[in-house]
């Protein structure tokens, strides 16, 4: 397919404002033919839920990377040794992610979005618990760590379709120029899984160190799967979008999806995976490299870190839909580059911040790197990376790109960081990596050619 054609399916080039009298499914871009849509609202709330849910269970992981794996399941090992051994585990799931994008973009644009959407979920949910069951290294061994590593596998092919899935739920159901802002209600469920995962540490961690490593670092896995049952009731019931039912009673569904993606949109998922190369690096080093490094060199305790985490977390999800309402009036393009700069600006003061050891500074820490830094470019991206690809390929084009910036950014930020750390032992070098990550970002945003995206 040409890279003319819209994202909905139509040419490029169509108003924002829809004419009186105009249907729903042609506002989001879709023919009238289509079932009715979804209340977009309705679906921009399940969005939500299901997003936090699915990103509690993956950043659970990174907590207790931090916390409690190193000791639990890698104890032969130096202290340093361990705690590498333990965030690599962390990183083992981008490995997976893009393959899961792959497979689940696949079958999300032959199939159906919903679809992908509950099995993805059930992976994520099947393999969390089974962390919180699974024996430490003391019961049974290196075969422990060698579990570990292939669950974690399967939380990163499950939530390699989470994504795409999720925002494009949101974003096809939406009016085309309120796209930023539906879309962004996933998004908001990332920080929303992170405030969920970093409070439930939090508590647990209250518990006598005996205990809490023990035992007590399981019980946040294990509730997983009463969330996950919440999630699954609420994604089976919504419909599947506009455009995705158009393509089947049309049958205009691409073939292989990943062929014609990489034939036909090739600048398109270049832009798509650096896209968040810089909101990616400044998240991971916040919520898990800074929550190891701040304790270790500072008097700040492990919990008061935490709970500026959440802290930090809460104020990104009011913020998330605040500045994508702003992206729907004035552009999201510009909205994006406009908080890569400011980002990189502010890299060098959060550290400075956290690693001055006082209570009050971490959470002005939290203050700059959520709301006034994460939340200017991961709001917008959902529609941002969507109006990419056009509906035939979407859920591949959207899934790869934002896996594959995972494995490039996410994955790499904790380790590298750490190597920079001890080799220079200053968190200097550390603020000016998450820095260059921004401007990185900022210039192949400043590239896209977004094939319909409303102007303001």
């Amino acid at each position: 397919m040409s890279d003319k054609l819209s994202p909905a399916g139509s040419p490029a080039g169509n108003p924002a404002n829809t004419p009186a009298g105009t249907s729903a499914a042609d506002q989001t871009g879709t023919s009238s033919a289509a079932k009715t849509p979804e209340n977009p609202a309705k679906v921009a709330f399940a969005s939500f839920l299901g997003t936090a849910i699915e990103w509690y269970d993956y950043f659970l992981f990174g907590t207790a990377a931090v916390l409690v794996l190193n000791d639990q399941f890698f104890p032969s090992l130096s202290p340093v040794a361990s705690q590498m051994s333990a965030l690599a585990t962390f990183a083992v799931a981008f490995i997976a992610r893009p393959v899961g994008g792959l497979v689940f973009g696949h079958f999300g644009d032959r199939i159906g979005r919903k679809q992908m959407l509950v099995l993805s979920l059930l992976m994520m949910g099947g393999a969390t618990v089974a962390i919180g069951l699974l024996p430490g290294y003391t019961t049974i061994g290196v075969a422990a760590p060698i579990l570990l590593v292939i669950l974690r596998l399967i939380q990163g092919f499950g939530v390699g379709g989470e994504w795409g899935g999720a925002v494009l739920m949101a974003v096809e159901h939406a009016p085309r120029h309120k796209r930023a802002f539906y879309g962004s209600w996933p998004q908001a469920g990332v920080p929303a899984g992170s405030l969920l995962s970093s409070g439930a540490f939090f508590l647990v961690q209250m518990m006598p160190e005996e205990q809490f490593l023990s035992w007590g670092w399981r019980i946040p896995f294990l509730v997983s799967a009463l969330l996950v049952l919440v999630g699954f009731i609420i994604r089976l019931k919504l419909e599947d979008s506009p455009d995705m039912q158009k393509m089947h009673e049309d049958e205009s569904h691409a073939v292989v999806p990943a062929l014609e993606m990489f034939r036909d949109h090739k600048h398109s998922l270049l832009v798509g995976i650096f896209t968040l190369v810089g909101s990616n690096t400044l998240f991971y080093l916040v919520t898990v490299y800074l929550l190891a490094l701040t304790p270790a060199e500072t008097d700040m305790s492990r919990g008061t870190v935490l709970l500026a985490i959440a802290f930090g977390s809460l104020l990104d999800i009011i913020a998330i839909p605040l500045v994508a309402i702003f992206a729907d009036q004035h552009g999201k393009k510009k909205m994006m580059i406009v908080g890569s700069i400011v980002t990189a600006a502010v890299s060098v003061p959060i550290f400075a911040l956290m690693m001055s050891g006082q209570t009050w500074a971490a959470y002005a820490a939290m203050v700059l790197a959520f709301p006034i830094g994460h939340s200017f470019v991961y709001a917008t991206s959902s529609g941002f990376i969507a109006e990419l690809f056009e509906p035939r390929v979407r859920y591949t084009g959207a899934s790869i790109s934002y896996q594959l910036c995972g494995l490039i950014s996410s994955a790499p930020a904790p380790l590298i960081s750490t190597s920079l750390y001890a080799a220079t032992g200053s968190w200097i070098p550390v603020a000016l990596y998450m820095a260059a990550a921004q401007l990185i970002a900022a210039v192949f945003i400043a590239t896209a050619k977004p094939k319909d995206e409303v102007k303001a």
